[in-house]
């Protein structure tokens, strides 16, 4: 869970959001003129995916701000789902741009079956695909690195951007490569490549969908995460029986309710400092920004049942 600091963790995400569009636009610009003076299709769809991924820096560098103020009178749990909202659209623009890609490769195919010549691209146009796997690939380690270490779930799929960019890219010098060094029969290659790479895309964009879903319809955290919460409620000997345990994720935050028992002859005082001391260990365990309840109940003679 995170523990970074909200100032900190917004400057970092900033920072690798920056560097990856500054990268996006100026590959974009690259990738079309390669696509333009190289007379290739391919290469022009796979600057309209960079396009996208420098729309969705955007989106993050939007959604990241907004999700990191503070609570107010109308937003008591903060606006951590402005970011899981952002890690949506993220996934949703994905989804699209898969879905563009294999209709534009299987038109292209059927075209080719038919009988109908399809282009041969520029040399250009390939350098400008190498050029993409390379770069890409590398913003998709840096933004990982960074999204994983400050816990940023939009960081991460803007990561997965970037490699569904690397791997468009791969698809698309397969095809430029192979129409360029085998012939007028080979030029088939790029829409087959770009049609495999199509998939691998709408994969990604439902990995990081369904997450994003799980959160909006209140899922809980998963099973060994309440195990843990568990575990610590019974790590004190003055507490017993925890029940109705509720959790569930709040943007990058997570947020838990349960009811414990403790000895009835017990002073407000006493419970109330245990349940501070519960409070810090759970706040360890699932982060600094958790929202934590805790119901304190009179032991019952009847065993654990609520």
């Amino acid at each position: 869970m995170d523990n970074t600091d909200p100032g900190t963790r917004e400057k970092e995400i900033y920072k690798a959001t920056i560097i990856g569009s500054v990268c996006n636009f100026l590959l974009l610009a690259f990738k079309f003129a390669a696509g333009i003076i190289g007379q290739s299709a391919a290469m022009i769809a796979d600057a309209v995916h960079s396009l996208s991924d420098f729309i969705t820096d955007i989106i993050v560098l939007v959604f990241v701000h907004i999700s990191n103020k503070p609570q107010d009178k109308d937003h008591d749990f903060g606006h951590g789902k402005y970011e899981t909202l952002a890690t949506a659209i993220i996934g949703a623009i994905l989804f699209c741009v898969g879905a563009g890609i294999f209709w534009n490769g299987a038109t292209a195919i059927w075209r080719f079956a038919r009988g109908e010549a399809l282009e041969e691209p520029g040399m250009i146009a390939l350098y400008a695909a190498l050029a993409s796997i390379i770069l890409k690939e590398a913003l998709y380690q840096y933004t990982r690195i960074v999204g994983e270490k400050m816990n940023s779930k939009s960081v991460v799929a803007n990561a997965w951007h970037h490699r569904s960019d690397a791997f468009s890219s791969i698809g698309t010098a397969a095809g430029i490569g192979g129409a360029i060094l085998l012939g007028d029969r080979w030029r088939v290659l790029d829409p087959i490549a770009a049609v495999v790479v199509s998939f691998f895309i709408i994969r990604v964009a439902y990995k990081l969908f369904k997450p994003c879903i799980d959160e909006l319809i209140e899922a809980s955290l998963p099973e060994e995460t309440e195990k843990e919460i568990t575990d610590i409620l019974t790590s004190f000997p003055e507490v017993s029986c925890p029940h109705n345990l509720r959790t569930r994720r709040i943007g990058n935050n997570c947020a838990m309710d349960v009811h414990v028992r403790m000895d009835g002859g017990m002073t407000v005082e006493q419970s109330h400092a245990i349940t501070r001391e519960m409070e810090t260990k759970l706040k360890g365990l699932l982060g600094q920004g958790a929202f934590i309840s805790i119901h304190v109940e009179p032991v019952k003679d009847s065993g654990c049942k609520s």
